[in-house]
């Protein structure tokens, strides 16, 4: 047998740099030892009957071939009338939008059309975990900027700190807001500065809109919860002045109409970015699912009171679960929007995260993620941990149920 003259390695250092995600493993973890899962955020309860009709219906009238690679007009049409409806933005569906296969592909097809090697991205920590691998997968560099939280619980950055950040090869910032899974709400005065530095550097702004939904109003009960979320509203980047020609806005239709495994997301941007990001989206994927964008149509025109509803379910998810976890020892404030709360688990006397995780799962019979698979650096999250509440409300009590074990130890 021939031996090879040289040797190679079979695994991209591209591949090297990423790590296995975090959050799924908790899940296979829950299943395994039969934990509540309060870690993937994803609902155990159903998805609107009626949104999952349209999706029956669409693929009865044979919608199931190839769509436009760029998406279903119809639905591209949907997300237009949407967007004006909500953000008050015009927006030109034939040359501004392009659907993907979830936010997830969304954000990394934008990347790929937009970003070049040794290129860098400003990036918030703690940060969903698919923004790091998204930058190095693009070949640049991720620029870190920690978030810092107060005695109450609310999530704020440093502008002095954010604006060292930015450079000559600063391409762009990503913004998740409502924030995963820090849960802050983003203010205008914070947005305005994060846009007067894309504009002083001609960086560009990706925004994850994906709960966009999910704001919390009004005074809550009494207990240890904070006050912080009064009179909250969703800013997108684009609505800020002079920022929609440099913004790439994704989003989908996961988290608002509770469809997370139908993988149909969309990116918003402007004609000559939407051109780049449409190649790389037909080379990665093709298309999204045809039927479930007919479904998508529908869902995106659903009258207000559909998000007024589903607003009012989760506060009050979030109002049973926070005091809940204040009681059982953690210390943390309520979030301003999203469906999680990062909690700091320093009392309990664990070495790190990892380890007080694998105490929840196998000992406590409740499932969360380890905060540091969040962060870059990751002592910043060895004595955090993230819950998420959209589970049933059976679900959310038999967690606090078995969280009481943490009380008595």
């Amino acid at each position: 047998m021939t031996q090879p003259k040289i040797s190679k390695s079979r695994i991209s250092q591209k591949s090297l740099r990423l790590t296995e995600s975090v959050i799924r493993e908790m899940s296979r973890e829950a299943a395994k030892y039969d934990a509540v899962n309060l870690g993937q955020g994803f609902p155990d309860f159903a998805a609107p009957f009626n949104i999952k009709e349209k999706a029956i219906e669409a693929i009865a009238a044979d919608h199931n071939q190839y769509a436009i690679t760029w998406g279903v007009k119809s639905f591209r049409d949907a997300i237009a009338a949407k967007t004006k409806r909500f953000l008050g933005l015009d927006i030109d569906p034939e040359a501004e939008i392009t659907v993907t296969c979830g936010s997830t592909e969304g954000m990394i097809a934008g990347m790929m059309a937009c970003i070049d090697e040794g290129e860098e991205v400003v990036l918030f920590e703690p940060f969903y975990e698919n923004y790091a691998p998204d930058v190095i997968l693009s070949d640049a560099k991720p620029v870190h900027v920690p978030l810092y939280q107060t005695a109450e619980g609310n999530w704020y950055f440093e502008k002095d700190e954010l604006r060292a950040a930015f450079n000559d090869r600063t391409k762009a910032i990503i913004i998740c807001t409502p924030n995963n899974p820090t849960g802050k709400v983003f203010s205008r005065d914070e947005m305005e500065f994060i846009a007067d530095l894309c504009k002083e550097f001609d960086a560009l702004c990706f925004t994850d809109e994906i709960y966009e939904h999910i704001i919390y109003r009004g005074e809550r009960e009494d207990g240890q919860m904070t006050m912080a979320t009064n009179n909250l509203q969703h800013i997108c980047m684009a609505q800020i002045d002079g920022m929609q020609e440099r913004t790439v806005v994704v989003n989908s239709l996961s988290k608002t109409y509770s469809v997370t495994g139908w993988r149909v997301g969309y990116v918003i941007a402007p004609p000559d970015i939407t051109n780049a990001v449409r190649k790389i989206h037909d080379f990665l994927t093709v298309g999204a699912a045809n039927p479930l964008q007919h479904a998508g149509a529908y869902a995106l025109s659903l009258p207000n009171s559909y998000y007024k509803e589903l607003q009012k379910e989760y506060q009050l998810k979030r109002d049973f679960i926070v005091p809940v976890l204040q009681d059982a020892g953690f210390k943390c404030g309520a979030p301003e929007g999203a469906y999680y709360v990062m909690t700091d688990v320093s009392d309990f006397g664990f070495a790190n995260d990892v380890e007080f995780t694998k105490y929840m799962i196998r000992e406590i019979g409740v499932a969360v993620v380890p905060g540091s698979s969040f962060y870059h650096d990751k002592s910043l999250g060895s004595q955090k941990v993230r819950f998420c509440f959209c589970k049933k409300d059976e679900t959310l009590q038999a967690a606090a149920e078995r969280l009481q074990k943490l009380k008595k130890g």
